[in-house]
């Protein structure tokens, strides 16, 4: 028995489930009370039999097609006017499907690991964010697990508002980020929560992108991971229809279950998985962009994922079909993880800030709200928030400071260094009574903690360790104790001047 043939055979009977089906079948997205983005041409799609008339009615608008051999249909809607009004949509063939409460306004995907998926439910004031929900204009659709061979076409799901039966199990990053959103912009805003605690980020890559040579280690790994499943599970297949014949060869009786194929958990770290069961299946719904909060379970392949993390943002985009769509995520939490000094974590950091070189992309550093003996700090608000500063300053236009000081530049001056800031709003601060999180190295490459002192938009550090520094590094750990900030409160985001492998270290 080849498993391998079986997994392909599975996600294809999921994926062509709704071809075989006579019925009218809108995609997944296209349920009661869904939200649809505005002022872009909407596209939606289904299946039906083969051959059938379809027409889409909405907000004044009606469109037709005919669906092809395999029965699938997709059209396209003009863009539409924000709408808090809800809306019914009439998708009319050899039956008509009546979708109701449908509003239009702001459409973002929320995707990651578990920081991303973690809930209200579990997170600070959970209490308090449930009594005060009441925002019927804000919903989310939760993507349900799925991790597969094949692209999946259908999926289930539903959208619900952000109501206090409903907002425990709402993603409270993504809550956050829609409430600021909603208040701000005054329109409806939908949040599609596709994630998975643990997950890689390979998983999570279109299969195209993967294909690409920098990533042939990686398809590697894949592929070994996909051996050992599949192998365990055919050989206790072998063993149990083994012992099924003997028993039946002897006229005694059998009751052993017979083994499960691999199930998605099992799966869920195989390259594409993820894309092809929770992300593909939404495309190409309209939207404005995307909110990421994943890196933890990337972090030992911090090299990697500097290749890695850019070729997923361009894979969504290309197959979403929608431009260079905002992009925007959340720098990794301070995290003892190999010890709090170490530096796995701070080079993984640094990865993601390497993938700001992108378009329409930006990045939350959220080092002040961390806990260092928890992978799920608890202040989710504050990181929502922070994505939201985000999106309402580069998406929307708003000012509002969006960014804690970044490094511009350094100058060196014998035993002293001066190190320039950019987005310094309203001046640098220290959370602390000092400046804390700065390391100086000479030429021997050994690092150790430098005094800093504040000067306008500057720091200037020095070391008596090291009578002549030659590279700086600043928050540059699994856990750093940094305290830099600016008037607006927020963090400096870690750097480092040097270009040192950590195998070049003493």
């Amino acid at each position: 028995m080849n498993i391998r043939a079986s997994l392909l055979g599975l996600s294809l009977t999921i994926s062509l489930a709704s071809f075989l089906s006579a019925a009218v079948s809108p995609a997944p997205l296209f349920r009661d009370g869904a939200v649809l983005q505005h002022g872009k041409p909407v596209s939606v799609w289904g299946t039906a039999d083969a051959g059938e008339e379809i027409s889409v009615t909405f907000a004044g608008q009606t469109v037709s097609t005919e669906t092809d051999t395999e029965g699938r249909w997709s059209v396209t809607l003009a863009a539409l006017a924000p709408n808090a009004e809800p809306e019914e949509m009439l998708i009319a063939g050899s039956e008509t499907v009546r979708i109701a409460d449908i509003l239009v306004g702001e459409v973002w995907l929320a995707s990651g690991q578990s920081n991303m998926e973690w809930a209200v439910a579990q997170s600070h004031d959970a209490d308090l964010e449930v009594l005060t929900a009441h925002w019927p204009l804000i919903r989310e659709f939760n993507v349900p697990r799925a991790a597969v061979a094949e692209p999946l076409v259908q999926i289930e799901g539903r959208w619900l508002s952000a109501r206090s039966e409903n907002i425990p199990g709402f993603s409270a990053v993504a809550y956050a980020f829609a409430r600021d959103l909603h208040q701000t912009l005054q329109m409806p805003v939908g949040i599609i929560n596709s994630t998975w605690g643990g997950t890689v980020a390979e998983a999570w890559t279109d299969p195209d992108s993967l294909e690409a040579e920098p990533f042939a280690a990686l398809r590697q790994r894949g592929e070994a991971l996909l051996e050992r499943t599949l192998g365990v599970y055919e050989e206790s297949l072998a063993d149990w229809e083994r012992e099924r014949d003997q028993a039946a060869s002897a006229g005694e009786p059998f009751t052993r279950e017979r083994p499960s194929a691999p199930s998605f958990q099992q799966l869920s770290g195989a390259p594409s998985f993820l894309y092809n069961g929770m992300i593909h299946p939404l495309v190409p719904y309209g939207i404005r962009g995307a909110i990421w909060y994943q890196g933890e379970s990337n972090a030992g392949r911090y090299a990697e994922y500097r290749d890695l993390f850019p070729a997923m943002i361009n894979g969504w985009r290309r197959e979403f079909g929608q431009g260079d769509f905002p992009f925007y995520w959340v720098q990794l939490a301070e995290f003892r993880a190999q010890g709090s000094r170490d530096t796995t974590w701070a080079f993984l950091r640094e990865a993601q800030s390497m993938t700001l070189a992108l378009p329409a992309t930006g990045q939350a550093v959220i080092l002040d709200v961390s806990d260092v003996h928890d992978i799920h700090p608890g202040d989710k608000r504050t990181v929502g928030r922070r994505l939201a500063r985000l999106a309402l300053n580069r998406t929307y236009g708003h000012e509002v400071v969006d960014s804690g000081p970044v490094f511009a530049g350094a100058e060196f001056d014998g035993e002293t260094v001066r190190v320039n800031f950019s987005h310094t709003a309203r001046g640098l601060r220290t959370t602390a009574v000092e400046v804390r999180g700065f390391e100086l190295a000479g030429e021997d490459r050994n690092f150790f903690p430098a005094a800093a002192t504040l000067s306008g938009s500057s720091v200037v550090l020095s070391s008596e360790d090291v009578p002549a520094p030659v590279a700086i590094r600043y928050a540059w750990r699994n856990a750093p104790e940094a305290t830099l900030s600016n008037g607006a409160g927020l963090p400096a985001a870690p750097f480092r001047t040097d270009d040192w492998h950590e195998n070049e270290m003493p």
